[in-house]
């Protein structure tokens, strides 16, 4: 005779099967690349394919959340034909996946990628979940997990179709981070706040003196090429995106290769306007914020002449390249004048 609850956790075995064939596809979609297809690329097929399995996918999750979800709970038999039925889908989508060429951009396919990832992974989570639960009631958890995978199997109508377009979204996303990093040190500014008000003061290190919390006038002087330096960030991409839509194309190996280089050196550019807008906040160090602003000078001068070279800057578009690279110089001039005396004096310590 079998022990109490037996009978249950052999009916769920299935699903610590489908777990770790799940977690094995994760790996691979992870580390792995897609190779060159053998036939012609074709985008509509491809398209039409990646939103059957994502909707196919979202399907299987609800059945089988479903079937854990009250009593009489599956047999060993239905929850191995559940357990399969998931196991195809996520296959499925991580082939159709595989299909997508290199050639149609880097850009692209690590969009198509992650939102592949996502997808199996909410799928590993929900297989948890349920193996967690209590057999008796449907969780609040299990709500949750079954609504990731919905979502993440959504995204597919949500992504760009070419190169172009995955690289104005990346743009786009850059852009929104360098507007906050920007609008959140004119605030600091303007209101001349301490920055760091919402930690509490230690009793061992004891009071936080004004060198920790305020600017000093030579502090004051080079915030001004920096912030301009920051600004200069924002416009450089605000006008590349602008460039990228009107002008950019990826019906060629070439447009392809020069969109990705532009989408891989902008996405430097907001870690390294974080890494400047940290280093102005007091204490300020001056020589990090010469290292920083130098860092950022260097990835937007190459930001612009990548996008100079490339087809998506036409002659009527050069005049703006060349007023930011000015602009570029302009500031990182100011901030080395301003931070040699620093620079004398820190020389002559050594």
């Amino acid at each position: 005779m079998e022990p109490a609850g037996a009978g249950p956790r052999r009916a769920r075995e299935p699903l610590r099967d489908l777990r770790g064939a799940l977690r094995a596809v994760l790996a691979r979609v992870r580390e792995g690349e897609p190779g060159e297809a053998r036939e012609p690329f074709e985008p509509p097929r491809f398209w039409d394919a990646l939103g059957q399995t994502f909707k196919a996918t979202s399907q299987e999750a609800t059945k089988l959340s479903l079937a854990f979800s009250r009593p009489p709970l599956p047999s060993a038999e239905d929850c191995q034909k559940l357990s399969e039925d998931v196991q195809n889908a996520i296959l499925a989508v991580a082939t159709v996946y595989y299909s997508l060429p290199k050639g149609q951009g880097t850009t692209l396919r690590k969009m198509v990628r992650d939102a592949t990832t996502e997808v199996v992974e909410g799928m590993i989570q929900l297989t948890e979940t349920i193996l967690n639960t209590p057999l008796e009631s449907l969780s609040q958890e299990q709500l949750i997990s079954t609504g990731s995978v919905w979502e993440a199997c959504e995204q597919a109508s949500n992504l760009p179709r070419d190169n172009q377009a995955a690289v104005v979204s990346a743009l786009a996303a850059c852009l929104g981070v360098v507007k906050d990093a920007l609008e959140e040190m004119e605030h600091a500014l303007v209101e001349g706040r301490d920055p760091y008000s919402d930690i509490m003061e230690d009793e061992e290190l004891g009071f936080r003196g004004n060198r920790d919390t305020y600017w000093s006038e030579a502090d004051r002087k080079l915030l001004g090429p920096c912030m301009g330096l920051m600004k200069a960030s924002k416009a450089c991409l605000k006008k590349v995106l602008g460039v990228v839509k009107a002008h950019g194309k990826a019906d060629s190996s070439e447009q392809i290769a020069q969109l990705d280089d532009l989408a891989d050196i902008a996405n430097e550019i907001s870690p390294s306007v974080d890494e400047l807008a940290l280093s102005m906040y007091p204490p300020m160090n001056q020589l990090a914020v010469r290292l920083n602003a130098a860092k950022l000078a260097s990835v937007l001068k190459k930001v612009l002449e990548i996008t100079k070279t490339s087809h998506v800057c036409p002659p009527s578009e050069e005049g703006w390249v060349q007023f930011l690279t000015g602009a570029v110089d302009h500031n990182m001039d100011k901030i080395k004048n301003f931070t040699q005396g620093y620079l004398a004096d820190l020389l002559c310590r050594i």
